[in-house]
């Protein structure tokens, strides 16, 4: 909307990365909460053009001030922002928990039936490994196609009949490559990098060489499927399966920013002004694989209210 004031001067200090902010009014009460894949981008439009956010003009100009969590992927901002919006559905949001679909990754390694399935619920059973929680059911059955292409391990199983035999040959694969495809397809689900890199390096082949031979829309198909593994393979830590529970606590320049990990999901996003001292035993008590991502984000926040 043009003439609006400008944004104040925290939406400048922004990292460009993926994250969630917030928005808080004069009294401390927060008015919205959104995801960004770049926080200084998107948290500044909102001084800017609207669009089709016209309705949220008089919240802006409620707002006081801004707090911003760094997030490692878009995916995992994604993850985020739904864990806080199911606690609590700030007055400007519409929606508690987002739009899209969780769901999971089934491996089943068993010697009738193998191979990987998009699923609502884990079920475990027999020789079955589930992967996620992910978001959104297109990405992720995209980056299933993905996998499939690279290790089809469908193929290797004792159930299938005269179709599947003859796919089985013609991609070269047999029963007794079972153990090796469903372990290839565990390192990359399990985001190791080289296997990860390897994999969407041997697509991003796949695709050109379909470019190259004219063949578009099938070079269109493995982009896409190249983004849904790039989904499913980001950085994504704050919705898990693990039943864990804890504290993530940061501190920096005066700031502690602390967040609550019930039953492997991190939520409950707080910060408040303080000592290094009465901030110490929150911090010391945050796991080590968590220590960057706490103390990352109290220097973000410690910035902001700079």
């Amino acid at each position: 909307m043009p003439g609006r004031n400008p944004p104040p001067p925290p939406a400048g200090r922004l990292p460009n990365s993926p994250g969630v902010y917030r928005f808080l009014d004069g009294r401390g009460r927060v008015l919205y909460l959104g995801r960004a894949s770049s926080l200084r981008s998107r948290v500044s439009s909102y001084w800017s053009q609207l669009g089709d956010r016209a309705h949220l003009a008089p919240m802006v100009d409620a707002i006081a001030r801004i707090e911003a969590v760094s997030c490692g992927s878009v995916h995992e901002a994604a993850w985020l922002e739904r864990n806080l919006l199911e606690a609590a559905l700030p007055r400007w949001n519409r929606t508690p928990g987002g739009q899209e679909s969780a769901v999971y990754i089934r491996l089943d390694s068993g010697p009738a039936r193998p191979g990987l399935s998009v699923v609502y619920r884990p079920e475990p059973a027999g020789q079955v490994r589930y992967f996620g929680p992910y978001l959104g059911g297109l990405r992720v059955r995209l980056a299933v196609a993905a996998l499939h292409r690279l290790a089809p391990l469908r193929y290797a199983g004792t159930s299938q009949g005269g179709a599947g035999l003859d796919l089985a040959r013609a991609r070269g694969v047999a029963g007794a490559d079972r153990g090796e495809l469903a372990r290839r397809l565990t390192r990359i689900l399990e985001r190791e990098p080289a296997a990860v890199g390897g994999a969407r390096d041997k697509l991003a082949r796949l695709r050109d060489r379909a470019a190259g031979n004219l063949g578009y829309e099938l070079a269109g198909r493995i982009h896409a499927e190249i983004g849904g593994l790039s989904w499913v393979t980001s950085p994504q830590r704050v919705a898990t399966l693990a039943a864990t529970s804890g504290t993530v606590a940061g501190w920096s320049g005066g700031v502690q920013v602390r967040f609550e990990i019930s039953n492997g999901r991190l939520g409950g996003w707080s910060q408040r002004a303080c000592t290094l001292a009465e901030a110490a035993d929150a911090v010391a008590a945050t796991a080590a694989g968590w220590r960057g991502f706490g103390q990352l984000n109290a220097e973000l926040a410690a910035s902001l209210l700079g």
